[in-house]
């Protein structure tokens, strides 16, 4: 390796700053920017297939703080010792900001606030869903930079040229001795491995769904395929606190299966909707008398 190279990745010496007595939390300015990069993305991708961007920012509305309250919630749920437990403080579970969202639980949670948003707009929910699948990525690509800056969620130790440097009050307990890893000990780091392959799986999205014309939601289904892939591995690597069900993670675990369910749904799809669908708005819904959201749109 050249002698101008480091020999391991160092982390930010600071996660928070402040504007006089204002914290300015780098977990929340990631997060932030990955909701701006993903909105922004879906916005372009909206308007490509006919639809009216600014419809993007009336779904966020509901998507976002549905998505942020189900990350936390899965977070939790995952880790109930560390916010349940002897000796814990369950008040922590609302210090978004200190991290821990989880992505799964965020989908979920954020699918139904854009569905609620789509229904009230009138829109197509499989449609969005297609929209907003690469900015998505895009923006967990983002957002996994705030992990960097609380130095967490990184893997096992290695030696390796690009090993991230953990400071020693951020060390976690080697599950192997029961104490924490010895200071100046690199990690996997697993954040850099999930940007770049976010980053790559959304360049498969926008090639494959140029290329094909996806529609009816299989750009979606496309991306949980994508993301559950590299997923597996990159959680596999990783020694932070979590359950364990039959001696795998529980996030292995969530994302095999998830990975499994979206394949199928994408071959049900291809077979079913060959082509993409004519308009990004919804159907009125039998027996309504012409006046919802959906006919106006189109007076």
């Amino acid at each position: 390796m050249p002698s101008w190279l480091p020999a391991s990745l160092p982390s930010p010496p600071e996660h928070t700053w402040y504007l006089g007595v204002v914290p300015v939390r780098a977990y929340a300015v990631a997060l932030l920017a990955g909701i701006v990069v993903a909105a922004w993305v879906t916005m372009v991708r909206w308007r490509a297939r006919g639809g009216d961007p600014w419809d993007v920012l009336d779904v966020a509305f509901w998507a976002v703080p549905f998505g942020l309250v189900g990350g936390r919630i899965y977070h939790v749920l995952s880790l109930p010792e560390t916010y349940f437990g002897s000796g814990a403080d369950p008040l922590a579970a609302l210090r978004l900001w200190e991290g821990g969202l989880a992505i799964w639980g965020a989908v979920a949670f954020g699918a139904l606030g854009a569905w609620i948003g789509c229904r009230v707009r009138g829109l197509r929910f499989a449609s969005f869903a297609d929209a907003v699948a690469p900015g998505l990525l895009l923006g967990q690509a983002v957002g996994r930079l705030g992990d960097w800056f609380n130095q967490e969620l990184y893997g096992r130790p290695t030696d390796l040229p690009w090993a991230l440097e953990i400071t020693r009050e951020h060390l976690v307990t080697n599950p192997a001795t029961g104490v924490a890893y010895p200071e100046g000990t690199t990690f996997h780091p697993t954040f850099l491995y999930e940007v770049l392959w976010n980053l790559l799986a959304a360049g498969v999205l926008l090639f494959l769904d140029r290329r094909f014309k996806f529609g009816h939601g299989r750009v979606f289904w496309a991306y949980v395929v994508l993301y559950t892939l590299g997923r597996v591995w990159i959680e596999m690597m990783r020694i932070d606190e979590t359950e364990i069900l039959l001696g795998l993670r529980l996030n292995v675990w969530t994302s095999v299966v998830l990975g499994l369910v979206a394949l199928a749904m994408s071959v049900v799809l291809a077979r079913r909707f060959p082509q993409r669908e004519e308009s990004v708005e919804r159907e009125p819904d039998p027996g309504t008398t012409g006046t919802g959201p959906e006919t106006m749109r189109r007076a």
